[in-house]
């Protein structure tokens, strides 16, 4: 059973930058692919960020590329999401999630109903 534990939320001003961590538990991170996702008050879950089993292959939705960066340390059995150029639409509960392998990594982040594993999440707000 693996367990995963967000940080690194918080208030942030129009154009900063905040980087959440995931630190995972209960088995090894490198048999899993990641993912971050987030919900905002009123929307469904979407696909942020998702990273595979060594980090070679990512995915970013559309709205976050070129100003999210995923990572992950499985040594260390962490994943990170680094936000920079924050905008108020970023605003949401942001989760960690896992899955076992999939044929793509974009698979993960469109399928979260799918994921067996989840984190409680970390409230980001954005917001002058």
């Amino acid at each position: 059973q693996l367990h995963l534990v967000e940080s690194g939320g918080g208030l942030v001003q129009p154009g900063g930058s905040l980087r959440l961590s995931c630190a995972t538990s209960g088995s090894a991170l490198d048999n899993y692919f990641i993912g971050w996702f987030r919900q905002a008050p009123g929307k469904e879950r979407e696909g942020v960020s998702c990273i595979s089993l060594s980090g070679a292959s990512t995915y970013y939705a559309d709205s976050v590329k070129g100003r999210f960066a995923i990572s992950r340390d499985n040594a260390r059995n962490t994943v990170y999401l680094q936000m920079n150029s924050l905008k108020s639409e970023d605003t949401a509960a942001y989760y960690c999630a896992a899955n076992f392998p999939l044929p793509t990594i974009q698979q993960m982040c469109s399928t979260p109903k799918a994921i067996p594993y989840w984190g409680v999440g970390t409230q980001v707000t954005v917001s002058s």
